[in-house]
């Protein structure tokens, strides 16, 4: 028994006339009728009493009807599911991230993409730059937001965003009525940073900035997470270099300061696996891409 045989047999029920039935099939009505007997001879049971004047459902062709109706409806629902996965409508969807991402871009992100998409399932890691790439490979997560510099064979690293470093200063700083600060003005002052081997691309840049500016930083503290950097600025520890979007996040004790020009720039990159060919991550990086346009254009 297939699905057509279902499908015939509804529309003869519905209809309880051959030949109306086999128009609104687009076939004969002499096939229908054999398509029919073969079924009732297939199941062993008889579904329609017939006469010259009128065909009628026999009480087991009734009971067939309802389970025939709710097989069809259950085809067609597999179908439309089908479908909608194929679109990255539904199913599942880790994501990696870096503390930053969490104060701009992931944010703006997840609001259009949960808009659009409600019924995907969206899991999220906080996780480094190279948590995020073991992550990734291990199949855990199956996109991750993170910071550039990465060079990873096999992992696609795409920037969406860029952002100048701003200084985070004790709010008590002698710098910290400036509208701009140099950041060769803090030659000498004591630095807080993070453990190089967390980050080791993105630990250079803020150590580069600093000497392109003319001095080597004297790194003074190494905190783990964000929160910790700027609870050791707050307490006059030292500075801190971070990204713009760092201003989203409110914190007593320290201030936020632009810097002055040649301004040091940090990229935002979505990576994932080069052979990864599911489509709720393909919609997903579209909305990341278009949510990141403005930006990007405004830049240029």
């Amino acid at each position: 028994m297939e699905l057509r045989h279902l499908r015939y047999f509804v529309t003869v029920a519905e209809e309880l006339h051959f030949s109306r039935a086999a128009a609104r099939l687009h076939m004969a009505q002499p096939p229908l009728s054999q398509q029919i007997r073969r079924l009732e001879e297939e199941i062993g049971v008889t579904l329609f009493t017939r006469t010259r004047r009128r065909v009628e459902l026999t009480a087991a062709g009734r009971e067939f009807l309802r389970e025939a109706q709710t097989l069809l409806e259950l085809s067609h629902q597999a179908v439309r599911t089908a479908q909608r996965a194929s679109r990255g409508e539904i199913g599942r969807l880790a994501i990696g991230f870096v503390a930053s991402a969490d104060l701009d871009v992931l944010p703006r992100v997840l609001r259009v993409w949960h808009r659009r998409f409600p019924q995907v399932e969206i899991v999220l890691h906080g996780l480094l730059p190279a948590p995020q790439i073991e992550a990734l490979r291990e199949g855990r997560i199956q996109v991750g937001f993170l910071r550039l510099p990465v060079d990873e064979a096999g992992v696609v690293v795409e920037r969406i965003q860029r952002e100048p470093l701003v200084a985070v200063l004790p709010a008590r700083h002698r710098l910290a009525q400036r509208a701009r600060v140099r950041l060769s003005d803090l030659a000498g002052e004591p630095m807080v940073l993070f453990p190089r081997e967390l980050a080791p691309g993105y630990y250079d840049l803020y150590v580069g900035a600093c000497r392109q500016a003319g001095f080597t930083p004297r790194v003074a503290h190494e905190a783990l997470g964000i929160q910790t950097n700027l609870g050791l600025v707050a307490a006059g520890l030292g500075f801190t270099l971070l990204p713009s979007a760092i201003r989203n996040l409110r914190r007593s004790g320290v201030v936020y300061r632009p810097l002055a020009p040649p301004t040091p720039q940090t990229d935002m990159a979505l990576a994932y696996l080069r052979e990864q060919s599911s489509p709720v991550l393909k919609a997903f990086c579209e909305i990341a891409r278009e949510v990141t346009k403005p930006r990007r254009a405004a830049r240029r």
